[in-house]
C-alpha cells in the first residue's frame, strides 16, 4: 500500500450522524449593484469594491495584493495571473478558468467559487474562511500550510489536491472526487469526509485523526492503515 489508499463511498451517512462532527458555515453573499469593469489587466495593491469582470481576461495579469470586495468575476480567463496577497471579501468567482493562478498566501473570506475549470492553483500559506467550491475541476491544488476555517468542496473533482501542512477545521468534502490527495502533516478538526463519492490518498492517510468518515470507507481504507502500523493482513 504505501499509504495510498482508495475508496468509493457505497452508503449513505447513518442516523444521528450529523451531530458527530460540527458543520462549516457557508457564505452567505448578497451582492450589491455592480459596476461593470471596463479597464485592462489588474493594478498591484489594487482596489476593486463593488466591480464585475465578465469575461474578463485577466491571463497574465499582475495584482499583487489586490482587494476584491462585493465583486463577481464570472467567466474570466485567469491564466498565470499574480494574485500573491490578493484579498477576496464577499465575493462570487463564477466559471473562471486557467492554469498557474498564482494566489499564493491569499485571504478568501465569505466566497463562493462556482463551476471553475483551474490548474496549478497557487494557494500555499493562503487563509480560506467561509469558503463554498460548488461544482467545476480543479487539478494540482497547491493548499500547503494553507489554513481552511468553514470550507465546503461540493460537487466538485479535485485531481491530486495538496493539503501539506495545512490547518483544516470544519471542512466539508460532499459528493466531490478526491483524486490522489497528499494529506501529509496535515491537522485536521471536524473535516467531514463521509460522501466523498471517490477518497484516493497518495499520502497521510495516518493524518485523518480528526476526519470523520463512513463505516464503508473505513474498510476500504483498512488496509492503509493496518500498513501504516506494520500489520501485515493474510488469509
Amino acid at each position: 500500500m504505501g499509504g495510498m489508499a482508495r475508496t468509493g463511498n457505497r452508503s449513505g451517512r447513518g442516523a444521528g450522524a450529523k451531530d458527530e462532527v460540527a458543520e462549516a458555515r457557508r457564505p452567505e453573499v448578497r451582492l450589491p449593484p455592480l459596476v461593470e469593469y471596463d479597464g485592462e489587466g489588474l493594478e498591484p495593491d489594487g482596489d476593486y469594491d463593488g466591480v464585475r469582470f465578465d469575461g474578463t481576461d485577466l491571463a497574465d495579469a499582475s495584482g499583487p495584493g489586490a482587494r476584491f470586495m462585493d465583486c463577481e468575476l464570472r467567466g474570466c480567463a485567469l491564466d498565470r495571473a499574480e494574485l500573491v496577497r490578493a484579498r477576496f471579501i464577499d465575493s462570487v468567482l463564477t466559471g473562471v478558468r486557467g492554469v498557474g493562478t498564482d494566489l499564493a498566501g491569499a485571504s478568501l473570506r465569505d466566497v463562493e467559487v462556482l463551476d471553475a475549470r483551474l490548474g496549478g492553483v497557487q494557494l500555499h500559506g493562503a487563509v480560506l474562511e467561509r469558503v463554498l467550491v460548488r461544482g467545476g475541476k480543479i487539478d494540482y491544488l497547491n493548499l500547503r500550510k494553507a489554513r481552511l476555517k468553514d470550507v465546503v468542496f461540493e460537487g466538485c473533482v479535485l485531481s491530486e489536491p495538496d493539503f501539506a501542512e495545512a490547518q483544516l477545521v470544519r471542512v466539508e468534502f460532499r459528493d466531490c472526487v478526491l483524486k490522489r490527495a497528499d494529506f501529509s502533516s496535515v491537522r485536521m478538526e471536524s473535516v467531514d469526509l463521509r460522501t466523498v463519492a471517490e477518497l484516493d490518498i497518495a499520502r497521510g492517510v495516518e493524518r485523518l485523526a480528526g476526519a470523520v468518515i463512513s463505516p464503508s470507507q473505513l474498510m476500504e481504507l483498512a488496509p492503509a492503515f493496518a500498513a501504516q502500523i506494520g500489520v501485515r493482513v493474510e488469509a
